[in-house]
């Protein structure tokens, strides 16, 4: 095994073991060996990422140590990120995700390792929080530029609104613009096909895998 491949090794692993002293430690050695920073990214950060998220979708892992492991990715992306140049930073992103939980419901925790695993597989994430009005993520997909509008709830009551999302962007005649991702305890494939969304997660792995397909990224 050559340096730059024992590096790219020790990337992975150290977002596998969630340590971020490693993580940072094997970013400075990708820099002094002159691996391309984008390189230590996609080939060593992401790959130990998708290592996790294998793991915590056949429940070998739990929620504790996917926080771990994103702790150590932002930890050696804060190293390498910033040498990235502007032409390749289009390349780390697969696309631009706006999330939340709609309006009239406050959990978050489903919603929260979605975006996370978003994150960690590539995607440029804005999450709005909880209780997001309908509109917010509208507007906040205008202002960002988003590929997916993706929405949560955990509340059967709070499912409405996110037909109401669908048919506010078509008022707006924005439905062509973003592709809408439904998912949380009480949605079902058959609610979001009948509401007309474009996609549906039964899970946080799902989800992720169901955003790349919708941007032709699988």
């Amino acid at each position: 095994m050559g340096e730059g491949e024992a590096i790219l090794k020790g990337l992975a692993q150290a977002v596998i073991d969630g340590d971020e002293d490693k993580a940072r430690e094997f970013a400075k050695k990708a820099i002094e060996a002159g691996i391309e920073p984008l390189c230590a990214i996609k080939e060593g950060l992401m790959t130990g990422m998708k290592v996790v998220g294998d793991k915590f979708a056949r429940l070998e892992i739990y929620l504790p140590e996917v926080l771990l492991a994103a702790d150590a990715m932002k930890a050696a992306l804060e190293i390498l990120e910033p040498l990235v140049v502007k032409e390749e930073k289009e390349k780390i992103t697969l696309g631009k995700v706006v999330i939340g939980t709609i309006q009239g419901d406050i959990h978050d925790i489903g919603k929260n390792i979605v975006a996370m695993l978003l994150k960690a597989n590539g995607f440029e994430v804005y999450d709005l929080g909880r209780d997001v009005p309908v509109d917010e993520f509208i507007n906040k997909a205008e202002e960002v530029g988003a590929d997916i509008i993706a929405v949560s709830t955990l509340l059967s009551t709070s499912m409405p609104y996110m037909e109401d999302l669908i048919r506010l962007l078509k008022d707006r005649g924005l439905r062509e613009k973003y592709k809408v991702m439904v998912g949380g305890g009480p949605v079902t494939r058959e609610f979001a096909e009948e509401i007309g969304a474009d996609g549906y997660g039964d899970n946080a792995e799902e989800a992720v895998e169901v955003a790349k397909k919708l941007l032709g990224r699988a």
